[in-house]
């Protein structure tokens, strides 16, 4: 019963493919592909449509105001009243924009975003796309992103469009680097960029209890910290929206954006904001495999969105939590911390590797990320940075 309910969703599209078995072979491969297309789209639009009201509440409840409470029962049809404003609203284009490329900006970014989600393994046997490079054209696809800002910014015909762009690009840049660096050790392990290789490599339980997932390792937990914070820098989330500080340079590169096609660079970032933490997921969390294997039996795509929702509760309490941080702060973060931690991970991955994978690699691989924090944390002494700011002219 439990292995029937698991693969439902494999056994359903199956079925639908079998109502055209008589076809030519090139059309039943449209066929699949189209399913699978249309999966993606359906699952992660009303993902995107849940978090846009519950992000507003989570905020609500931790701030201690209301959150959406008018638009049907408990407020859950916000959404869809977002989704009719956004469709009504006049679309205004600046008169000496680049209207071709102004359009194209939100619909690439879109695109990228959606072409990422395809080759994630969401379940046993539920990858939409499986690729034997599918960690590379994660990656591959995900770097048009800088492209689709600087579009937007650009055709907008506007400097504070344009430096706010800019400002974008430079930070996606600087936490790319760290991004890719971070996965690279789970890939030199597994050997292998297929991310269904990658879950399996993370099977098996330590002593019967402790699952194999690489987080669970000195290389593997430092690397997916690297990972998210730079997950949330690529999302434009708290405490690194700097392209969208409003106080500061307007709205960015959406400045002379409206109507839908702002709600579709605002859909664009919680796409990619999926993506990013479904790979985190997958990379380091065991992907869809159970924490305990006396839980094996919950269907394994259960296990999948309820570590992806976990993980997007962290990045709301994160906004909720935070404030906002300067651009010299981040930029310092990203080339003097982050950039030789994530190196660190790869030579910490090494020495687990070859000193057998076990105990001793596991303290010895501890030991590499300790020594390189620690020489850091004296080099980039910032206690004089941080400290507390006396403000002459205030009463």
């Amino acid at each position: 019963m439990s292995s029937a309910l698991d693969q439902i969703f494999v056994h359903l599209k199956g079925w639908l493919l079998f109502l055209i078995a008589g076809a030519p072979n090139w059309l039943i491969q449209i066929a699949s592909s189209l399913i699978n297309i249309v999966a993606v789209l359906t699952v992660f639009l009303t993902l995107f449509a849940l978090i846009s009201v519950l992000e507003r509440k989570i905020l609500g409840r931790m701030q201690n105001r209301y959150g959406p409470n008018r638009v049907g029962p408990f407020g859950l049809f916000q959404p869809i009243a977002d989704g009719i404003k956004m469709l009504i609203k006049e679309d205004i284009v600046p008169a000496r924009a680049d209207k071709v490329v102004h359009f194209l900006a939100p619909v690439v970014l879109a695109a990228v975003a959606i072409l990422t989600l395809g080759v994630i393994p969401y379940g046993r046997n539920m990858t939409p796309f499986t690729i034997n490079g599918g960690i590379l054209f994660f990656f591959a696809v995900g770097s048009v992103t800088e492209l689709a800002v600087f579009m937007a910014g650009w055709a907008s015909n506007n400097k504070f469009s344009m430096l706010g762009a800019m400002r974008a690009i430079a930070q996606m840049f600087s936490y790319e680097l760290p991004l890719i660096i971070a996965v690279l050790p789970v890939v030199m392990v597994v050997g292998s960029l297929v991310p269904d290789r990658i879950v399996a490599a993370q099977g098996g339980y330590t002593l019967g209890v402790v699952p194999r997932w690489f987080v669970f390792t000195p290389w593997g937990a430092t690397a997916f910290i690297l990972f998210f914070v730079s997950g949330l820098v690529e999302s434009n989330r708290t405490p690194f929206d700097v392209p969208e500080g409003e106080s500061e340079i307007v709205a960015g590169h959406m400045t002379e954006y409206s109507g839908f096609k702002y709600a579709t660079f605002f859909m664009a970032e919680y796409l990619g904001m999926f993506a990013v933490s479904g790979l985190a997921v997958t990379m380091f969390l065991g992907g869809w495999r159970a924490p305990l294997g006396v839980l094996e039996f919950v269907p394994s795509y259960v296990w999948f969105f309820l570590q992806l929702s976990a993980l997007l509760f962290v990045y709301i309490w994160l906004r909720a939590t935070l404030p906002r941080m300067r651009v010299d702060q981040m930029m310092n973060l990203a080339w003097k911390f982050m950039l030789p931690m994530a190196f660190t991970c790869v030579i910490a991955a090494a020495v687990w590797h070859y000193t057998g994978r076990g105990l001793r690699g596991w303290l010895w691989s501890l030991l590499v990320i300790v020594v390189v924090y620690s020489a850091l944390s004296v080099l980039l002494d910032t206690r004089g940075k941080f400290a507390r700011r006396v403000y002459r002219f205030a009463e």
